[in-house]
């Protein structure tokens, strides 16, 4: 018997064997969920207070609050670059290492392009010392 023929046998036995069980269901016997259980007596409610009527809704005063001054954080100083400067902290900012889709040159071996705020700033890696400035758009 190929496997084609034992699916088809195992599909009719199981057909053959579900019959009887969706017959008694549409023979209008409950089934095991529609079953009613006694359930234990509940203690009778405290009697409710009588709804009152809504009152009208009335609108108060309408002003407007006077506006308040937003509170901006102040912006941090901008930093003042000049070449020849050292740079202690530039590790902390961004290395840019597709220098050319920003317009910048190549850096040479032992310098590394950052960038600081919107500037780009060409940082000797063993010094700190500042090669190049270039500020950005």
């Amino acid at each position: 018997m190929n496997t084609v023929s034992k699916i088809f046998a195992a599909a009719l036995a199981f057909t053959i064997a579900a019959l009887p069980a969706a017959g008694a269901n549409a023979q209008g016997y409950p089934s095991r969920h529609e079953v009613q259980r006694p359930h234990a007596p509940q203690p009778p409610r405290a009697p409710q207070p009588p709804k009152l009527a809504p009152q009208p809704h009335k609108p108060g005063p309408q002003f407007k609050p006077a506006p308040q001054p937003h509170a901006h954080k102040p912006m941090p100083a901008r930093r003042k670059f000049s070449r020849g400067d050292r740079f202690q902290d530039w590790r902390r900012y961004a290395e840019v290492r597709d220098y050319k889709r920003h317009g910048l040159r190549p850096p040479a071996p032992g310098q590394r392009w950052i960038k600081v705020d919107n500037d780009y700033v060409l940082i000797g890696i063993a010094t700190g010392v500042i090669a190049s400035i270039i500020a950005g758009r």
